[in-house]
């Protein structure tokens, strides 16, 4: 909360739990009556190569990246006001292929679409919604969802700032930014897109 700074209210909460999901947007209700922005953020991911998949590896994914994230913005609608922004959190691998990751590039690719069809399902209401595909952008979910070490991500990082034109992985600062825009009237023509924050990296 120090980081984020005044005038915020957390409220912890499991996407995955639709009963969670219900008491954040009470929460809303309460403090503030209505919401101009939501940005659906909460993602995870897990490796396993194509034939050590299992049940658990599936569901465990797919109910926070794509079935919490759907129900964040459905149970969000109520609430918010016409005119207003979507921004979800996509990423680069849902039009890339990296190795031992299929079931979360499938996840992202489903925020993918929820972008552009939701754009059409609620033109009615003029509510944008966008997504944005980060690159490689060091967090601490590399360590906490990824299970990766730091000289894991290091090293990482290195073998991939070769690929990337601008010479080096990203910032959640650069991200952040690239959300504001879409979330802003900045971007007020702009809807149904995949905005790639990625150093060009998934561009060449």
């Amino acid at each position: 909360m120090k980081q984020i700074g005044r005038n915020v209210t957390g409220v912890q909460s499991d996407v995955s739990k639709l009963g969670d999901i219900d008491k954040l947007y009470a929460e809303v209700k309460t403090q503030k009556g209505k919401l101009d922005i939501v940005f659906a953020n909460a993602g995870i991911g897990a490796f396993a190569p194509l034939d050590q998949i299992n049940e658990e590896h599936v569901d465990t994914q797919f109910n926070v990246n794509v079935k919490g994230l759907l129900f964040t913005v459905q149970k969000a609608l109520p609430l918010m006001q016409d005119g207003s922004s979507i921004v979800l959190n996509a990423s680069i691998v849902s039009s890339t292929g990296p190795a031992a990751m299929s079931v979360y590039c499938a996840t992202k690719a489903a925020v993918r679409s929820f972008a552009r069809t939701w754009a059409v399902d609620l033109k009615a209401r003029r509510i944008r919604v966008n997504a944005i595909s980060p690159g490689i952008v060091p967090t601490p979910g590399y360590n906490t969802s990824l299970g990766m070490t730091e000289e894991q991500v290091d090293q990482y990082v290195q073998n991939s700032i070769g690929n990337i034109p601008l010479g080096r992985p990203g910032t959640t600062d650069e991200i952040a930014k690239a959300v504001l825009f879409l979330a802003s009237d900045d971007s007020s023509y702009v809807n149904g897109i995949e905005l790639f924050v990625d150093g060009g990296l998934a561009q060449i």
